[in-house]
């Protein structure tokens, strides 16, 4: 289905709407809510449909007038209405981008550095530095949920809460490996270094969301907080880290000064990267069917940040570049966002 599809839209409302009319209808809480909120979500679709059509239709009025009377005397008012056309159009295609299951859940991002010691934790800093100030200029308030620093520079890990609707569908594309190459600040020589950096982005999940962990499989420890957090924090063993051993994936959280609320937000974290996992070995086997040869291994990297001998960011799976390291570091990606999701639709 695509949200241009107007009849197809408008018989799912329909079968929605008849649903939720059964008597039985909220016995089942968790299946209802999904409904109301496909059904809430096709209504907001048809609506922007049918502003667009309106204002379509009063361009099309004022078309006809301007051709009898001048198109001088309109042409202020097919401006303002050739405008409001485009930034409907707009809103209709980043419905069209984020129309995913889990595309309109607050984002749980997590940077790690690869090998290479000072320079990969100062690399992981610098992306940790791109992502807040994109969140900020998207005015997304974020909260930072485990962070390691590294010992002489950077940081050895971190995650983050993005805190806003949509979040997760905007940046789940920027999972995956990222490549600088630069001339290092840590060589006294000025050489050339690499350096690389894997992204992960999980959708916040919601109470009501099944992923289902059996608890014999995870292994908790504590440990005490070595990032912000307090005097307490520092004083008791607050942090918790759990592996979950089937998938190997370890979550750590210590920004709250209760063990029982860091346990609490690591299992949440864990839930939502195991769904992750699962989205994307969905996307794995539609590749494979499709025949895609292109892996998102640990190695084979989605971006490059170029900013020696030359400036640019590349994208390797859509082509998208930008010739300016720095823009893109200061959190301009809305345009590699764009690429991913109009790829990732077609």
């Amino acid at each position: 289905m695509t949200i241009f599809d107007l009849s197809e839209l408008e018989e799912t409302q329909r079968e929605l709407q008849a649903r939720m009319t059964l008597p039985d209808f909220w016995d089942d809480q968790q299946a209802a809510r999904r409904i109301t909120k496909q059904a809430s979500e096709i209504d907001r679709k048809i609506e922007g449909i049918s502003q667009l059509e309106e204002k379509l239709d009063e361009l099309e009025l004022m078309l006809e007038l301007s051709e009898e009377a001048g198109e001088a005397e309109f042409e202020a008012e097919l401006n303002r209405g050739l405008k409001t056309v485009g930034n409907l159009l707009s809103k209709l295609r980043w419905q069209l981008y984020l129309d995913g299951e889990y595309d309109d859940r607050r984002a749980i991002l997590s940077i790690n550095p690869g090998a290479g010691g000072t320079e990969a934790h100062d690399w992981a800093e610098m992306l940790f530095r791109m992502y807040r100030r994109w969140a900020e200029s998207e005015s997304i308030d974020y909260k930072i949920l485990n962070i390691s620093p590294g010992e002489e520079a950077g940081i050895k890990n971190l995650t983050m809460l993005l805190d806003d609707s949509y979040a997760y569908g905007k940046l789940k594309g920027e999972s995956g490996v990222h490549r600088l190459v630069r001339i290092s600040p840590f060589d006294s020589n000025s050489r050339r270094h690499t350096s690389f950096a894997a992204v992960q982005v999980a959708p916040d999940l919601e109470i009501d969301d099944e992923v289902e962990i059996d608890e014999s499989d995870l292994r908790v420890d504590t440990f005490r907080s070595s990032g912000p957090g307090g005097q307490h924090a520092n004083m008791t063993d607050s942090a918790v880290r759990i592996t979950h051993q089937p998938s190997g994936l370890v979550v750590k959280c210590q920004n709250e000064r209760s063990q029982h609320k860091n346990r609490a937000t690591a299992m949440k974290i864990l839930k939502s990267r195991l769904l992750e996992l699962k989205i994307q070995q969905q996307k794995d086997d539609i590749k494979e069917i499709k025949g895609a040869k292109q892996s998102i291994e640990w190695g084979s990297q989605i971006r490059s940040y170029v900013n020696h001998p030359y400036q640019q960011v590349k994208d390797h799976r859509t082509g998208y570049e930008i010739n300016s390291f720095e823009k893109v570091l200061d959190g301009e990606l809305d345009g590699f966002i764009e690429a991913y999701l109009s790829s990732d639709v077609s």
